[in-house]
C-alpha cells in the first residue's frame, strides 16, 4: 500500500518497548519515569490523525506481537510503527554475575527475532496495514555495563569474564539492529534510521540516560525529528499544515 489513508484521518499505532513508552531514568531519584515530552507525544502535535501507543516497559517482540495482533483487529490502524530489539537482545545479567561460566542466552533468540519480525510484517500486510520499522538507538556500553553490574566489583569481574570485553555489549546489540535493517530490505518494508540520527553526533552518549540504554529528553527529540523527516519524505500529506522542518 503506497498511499495509506488516501487523505482520510489517519490512525497510527506504535508497537514497542520502553523507548516508545517514553521511559527515561530520573537520575536524581534513580528511578524510571515516563517522560511527558517523549517522541510519541512530540509526534502527535505534528501529525494528522491519532496515535495509539501500545508500547510497554520490558516488551520483547515475542511479548508484543500477541498484543499487536489483538490491537490491530480491534483498532484497525492504517500504519503501525514497530520498535523492538533493545530487550530482545538483552541478557539476565544477575544470572551471569552469579554464574559467569554458565550458558546464557538473550531474551529472544537471534534467529527467532528475525523470523518473528518477518511474520509481524506479513500479518500487518494481510490486514492492509502499512508496517514501518524503526532500528535501535546506539547504547553506551561503558555506562550500561556499570548499570547492569550495579557498580559491584565482583559482579563487574564476573560479567566481564563472561563477556570478554565491554565492547561486546555494543556489538551484540548491533547484530539485532542489523537484522532489523536486513528484514526491512528483504521484505521491502520502509524503516526509520534512528541509529543513524544519533550517530551523526560525535558524542551521541549525551543523548542517552545514565543507564546507558534509554534515550533521554534530548534523545527523544532526535527520534521525533528523524520520524518527522521520514514522514515528510514518504507521506508528506500526513503532516499538519504548520509542521515545518525541524532545525538541524
Amino acid at each position: 500500500m503506497n498511499n495509506p489513508l488516501s487523505g482520510n484521518i489517519a490512525k497510527y499505532m506504535i508497537s514497542g518497548d520502553s523507548i516508545s513508552k517514553g521511559v527515561v531514568l530520573d537520575e536524581v531519584r534513580n528511578k524510571y519515569v515516563v517522560l511527558e515530552e517523549n517522541y510519541v507525544a512530540l509526534l502527535q502535535d505534528k501529525l494528522k490523525g491519532v496515535i495509539h501507543n501500545t508500547a510497554r516497559f520490558g516488551n520483547t517482540l515475542l511479548k508484543g506481537i500477541g498484543h499487536l495482533k489483538r490491537d490491530v483487529v480491534n483498532e484497525k490502524p492504517d500504519v503501525v510503527l514497530i520498535e523492538y530489539g533493545g530487550n530482545d537482545c538483552d541478557f539476565n545479567w544477575n544470572e551471569i554475575a552469579e554464574n559467569p561460566e554458565g550458558d546464557h542466552t538473550p531474551k529472544t533468540d537471534f534467529n527467532v527475532f528475525e523470523r518473528m519480525l518477518k511474520e509481524t510484517i506479513e500479518f500487518l500486510r494481510s490486514k492492509d496495514v502499512v508496517p514501518v520499522l524503526m532500528n535501535l538507538p546506539p547504547l553506551n556500553a561503558d555506562q550500561y555495563f556499570k548499570w547492569v553490574s550495579r557498580s559491584n566489583p565482583e559482579a563487574e569481574r564476573n560479567i566481564l569474564r563472561w563477556l570478554g570485553s565491554v565492547t561486546k555489549i555494543y556489538w551484540w546489540q548491533e547484530r539485532y539492529n542489523s537484522t532489523i535493517v536486513k528484514v526491512a530490505e528483504a521484505t521491502k518494508t520502509k524503516y526509520i534510521d534512528i541509529r543513524g540520527a544519533f550517530l551523526e553526533h560525535p558524542d551521541f552518549t549525551r543523548f542517552i540516560c545514565m543507564d546507558g540504554i534509554h534515550p533521554n529528553k534530548d534523545g527523544h527529540r532526535i527520534i521525533s525529528e528523524r520520524v518527522l523527516a521520514f514522514v515528510r519524505e514518504h507521506y508528506g500529506y500526513l503532516l499538519q499544515d504548520n509542521s515545518e522542518p525541524s532545525p538541524g
